[in-house]
């Protein structure tokens, strides 16, 4: 019999021993009177593809800025492989930056461009050959170097862009939306192209997006922030099953949010009084909440069942009409209104081709849930 072979899962933030390849150690970055990043303490490890994510002016860009040695903190530090790297120079750090332009040279061929940080390093004739043809293979690029970048797609700009970040061979590559110019489609294709090259290089790669989907898509994992502040770093799976707080449930993918208030009924089992005339709802969690405290429930709509009958023995059941229907090919998105006004979504796979929908607007219909489907938050 052959030998079982192991495979370790990559998780070095939960490995005590593991000494990160960055750390933001209290970094607070002020504009003025403007706080861009707020006392922020963060840990990022070698062989990450890690994603900082959150929206526009949340302080996602400050930080690869700082990283890249463009800013510098106003309090606190910044360590890359145990170093301080405050006072070293952006050509100094082992560190090369993307950008989503990606700023390639229009009179240079493709070869020339990938080969151009080399050049500038006085790599030696053979040395520097030998790296940019290793880049172009990595990248599929090799039909491509005699060509100048007008000649070529803006996916393989893309690589382009990639293959000369990487040529230096960098501790760690800082991605500024690298992909916000291509089309959906491309997109998400260059996504995988990105996570296998990131693996095959090892390089520790640090992408900023207000992408949710790009991020946990790619990432190893994702820090959610907002407004200069940290608002939970986890894996792409737990950010979205076990949001920490209302911010992140809502900030990433669909949800509804139902408000509410506790009552313990048993070990990490709560009802939730939420809507009068309306019957309490079952809910778990290993957060313990007091009697009569505010709490908010997040539910995936794809956690949430449509039917045209009452359920039987479902722990949550409310009835409505549907109000709006979104039909997104795979998927479609039930909007159902309940009598006092709110709405659910409720969301099915559309796993046969049908000529007609199961529900149709106006139509009534019963949505239900299990007391584990969905987060208990309290704020």
């Amino acid at each position: 019999m052959g030998d079982i072979v192991s495979s370790t899962v990559f998780e070095p933030w939960e490995d005590a021993r593991a000494e990160p390849l960055i750390r933001f150690r209290n970094v607070t970055k002020r504009f003025g009177s403007f706080t861009a990043i707020d006392n922020l303490t963060l840990d990022i490890y070698e062989k990450e593809f890690f994603a900082l994510l959150g929206p526009s002016g949340c302080g996602k860009t400050t930080m690869m800025r700082m990283l890249a040695g463009f800013e510098h903190p106003t309090e606190g530090s910044i360590e890359l492989a145990g170093r301080d790297i405050a006072n070293v120079p952006p050509n100094k750090r082992a560190v090369n930056m993307m950008f989503q332009s990606y700023a390639l040279f229009p009179h240079l061929n493709i070869w020339d461009n990938i080969a151009f940080g080399l050049r500038r390093d006085k790599l030696p004739k053979l040395d520097l050959e030998a790296r940019v043809e290793e880049m172009l293979k990595l990248t599929r690029l090799e039909k491509f170097a005699t060509r100048k970048p007008h000649q070529i797609s803006g996916g393989q700009r893309q690589r382009v862009a990639l293959a000369r970040s990487l040529a230096k061979a960098p501790k760690l590559l800082l991605l500024d939306e690298p992909l916000g110019a291509l089309d959906k489609k491309l997109r998400q294709d260059t996504q995988f192209e990105l996570m296998d090259i990131q693996e095959k290089t090892g390089t520790t790669f640090v992408i900023v997006t207000h992408d949710q989907e790009e991020a946990m898509t790619v990432a190893s994992r994702v820090a959610v922030m907002d407004e200069g502040r940290l608002i939970q770093v986890a894996t792409p799976d737990r950010i979205y099953e076990n949001p920490e707080s209302v911010y992140v449930a809502d900030f990433i993918g669909d949800v509804n949010i139902i408000q509410g208030r506790t009552s313990a009924v048993g070990d990490d089992t709560y009802s939730i009084e939420w809507a009068e005339g309306q019957r309490q709802l079952n809910a778990t969690s290993a957060t313990s909440f007091d009697n009569g405290q505010t709490c908010h429930l997040a539910i995936r709509p794809e956690k949430v069942t449509i039917t045209s009958d009452r359920p039987e023995d479902a722990d949550n059941a409310v009835q409505g009409r549907v109000h709006d229907i979104a039909y997104l090919g795979n998927l479609s998105t039930y909007y159902v209104e309940l009598p006092n006004g709110t709405i659910i979504k409720a969301q099915t796979a559309n796993t046969r081709r049908i000529s007609r929908r199961s529900f149709t607007w106006e139509d009534p219909v019963w949505l239900s849930w299990t007391a584990t489907a969905g987060v208990l938050l309290a704020n």
